[in-house]
């Protein structure tokens, strides 16, 4: 299926109003790649910017999308529940304005049982605005069970 068919929701666990991305872009077992356009209604979004929070969640659910489109289009499984293990070397240059669109890529150093270790980024246009290493630990909870 080709990326800008798939329905984010339908491979995220988190659901509105607290989606941070808008569209899978790319995604293979080491590189993933999202868009953002920042707006106003995001429930990270503070006077005109994207909060510090909102570009964890950012990653987070990057890392969220990738796992979901393995199990989703590649394995035929269920999305699973994961959270955030551990930040390391967060830098942040600048929060995003409202309008602007966030390009994130995670790249996958090490997935060893549930963990997985992530080099996460993001730009605006060529402009990396922040980055950091991500831990992320994957449940065996289908994330659809308590809907």
């Amino acid at each position: 299926m080709p990326f800008e068919e798939i329905n984010v929701l339908d491979i995220l666990p988190q659901q509105p109003p607290f989606v941070m991305i808008d569209a899978l872009l790319y995604c293979d077992r080491e590189t993933t790649k999202t868009a953002l356009r920042v707006r106003e209604e995001h429930i990270f979004c503070d006077d005109g910017h994207l909060s510090e929070p909102g570009l964890i969640e950012n990653i987070a659910q990057t890392c969220a999308a990738r796992i979901g489109y393995i199990n989703k289009y590649i394995c035929h499984n269920t999305v699973k529940l994961g959270f955030i293990g551990a930040i390391r070397n967060m830098e942040i240059s600048r929060l995003p304005q409202t309008g602007e669109q966030l390009v994130t890529r995670i790249d996958t150093q090490e997935e060893i049982f549930q963990l997985t270790l992530v080099n996460a980024c993001i730009l605006v246009g060529e402009e990396l605005i922040a980055s950091c290493e991500m831990k992320i630990s994957i449940t065996d909870i289908d994330s659809k069970e308590n809907e």
